[in-house]
């Protein structure tokens, strides 16, 4: 498993700057007393009796089991509700987990850290910086594909005034609550994503599907806001779209339900308890982790829990088809051709412009009674 894969985004939230400055005397001379061993102990006792037996779980989690007793609660989620974030945090309180995975990747985990308001403009705000970053970064195909994405996510954004990833943000806040919980992300890399959706499609659906991106425009209504309460809006516009496109939506939807479902399993491995000496025999204990992911997301991962999966297969590129590099062809002659189009009438039109000057046709007029002269 590769590091940036499962990276942890949250420490230790029981540091030394979390801790009550003013405590009972004599509590900094007990805690030198207490070795690192009995002091987890004492910590992890106070987190498994707050952690309830019997949950009350919201109905969008779905509770899955692995052989060895962890147990995943996986929260469906819709990327633009208050009600998803609500439940999140009731999850995580109620479960007091050791693992928290988010359907995020390292190219989106900037969206944990910034405020809301923040969050709103840069959703709103599609500019040719962005661009030319995501052409650097994917190359031009994939950026094209995912800046047409990101326009789908604003004019959702701008239509409910309510920027996305908000439930993410509150599982990084309750997860460093919560003693020895670890925060993962667990979808698959962007890049990966864009690119083998790329390649799966052929010339003429990669530009269906460009004018389709492009041309989204339709409002949303207070129903469709009170749907995205039940149901993903973003993955349901989504779902609508690429419908007709079973390749497209077997490398956004299904590889990455796998994904997901990979990330999950690694993350209810049994935890190891500390050891007073390398004597003393080693113990686990079975994990409890919560996903957050959307809900178009948790019918995929509830049929791939009991399968043996293996992701270096939908982790890898392909090299791009004969139609990919006809169309990075067609696009580039049509972009050189405009920008020489437009040097050519811009040209034209100041050449027309100097020859009716005044001064320009009395300099000509000169130049031609020379000869006859």
């Amino acid at each position: 498993m590769q590091k940036e894969q499962q990276q942890e985004a949250a420490a230790d939230p029981m540091s030394s700057s979390d801790a009550p400055e003013d405590g009972p005397k004599g509590t900094s001379s007990i805690s030198q007393n207490i070795s690192d061993a009995d002091a987890f102990k004492i910590l992890l006792e106070m987190k498994l009796k707050k952690r309830q037996k019997r949950p009350a779980l919201p109905s969008t989690v779905t509770e899955l089991n692995t052989e060895d007793g962890s147990k995943v609660y996986v929260v469906g989620t819709a990327h633009f509700s208050d009600s998803s974030k609500k439940d999140v945090v009731k999850t995580i309180q109620e479960v007091q987990p050791d693992v928290v995975v988010v359907e995020l990747c390292q190219y989106r985990v900037s969206m944990l850290k910034m405020d809301e308001k923040t969050l709103l403009k840069e959703a709103k705000e599609i500019n040719l910086e962005k661009l030319q970053q995501a052409i650097k970064q994917n190359g031009v195909m994939s950026g094209l594909m995912q800046m047409l994405l990101l326009k789908v996510s604003a004019h959702i954004t701008e239509q409910l005034g309510m920027a996305p990833g908000g439930e993410f943000r509150e599982a990084f806040k309750e997860a460093s609550k919560v003693p020895f919980c670890k925060f993962h992300l667990g979808d698959r890399p962007i890049p990966v994503t864009f690119k083998r959706a790329i390649a799966a499609l052929s010339f003429w659906q990669k530009v269906k599907l460009a004018w389709g991106l492009c041309f989204l425009s339709d409002p949303i209504s207070k129903d469709d806001v009170e749907k995205c309460k039940q149901k993903d809006l973003l993955e349901q516009m989504m779902a609508e779209m690429i419908g007709e496109f079973p390749d497209l939506h077997r490398t956004i939807v299904s590889e990455r339900d796998i994904y997901l479902t990979y990330m999950l399993k690694q993350a209810a491995k049994q935890i190891e308890l500390p050891r007073a000496s390398e004597n003393e025999p080693r113990k686990y204990i079975p994990a409890v982790v919560v996903g957050v992911v959307g809900m178009g997301h948790v019918p995929g991962i509830e049929k791939n829990w009991n399968s043996d999966l293996k992701i270096q297969e939908i982790m890898s590129v392909p090299p791009p088809s004969a139609s990919s590099k006809i169309f990075k062809f067609v696009l580039k002659a049509t972009v050189f051709g405009l920008l020489g189009y437009s040097c050519y009438r811009i040209g034209h039109r100041t050449v027309q412009f100097v020859l009716s000057m005044p001064a320009t046709q009395s300099y000509l007029q000169r130049l031609t009674e020379v000869p006859q002269q």
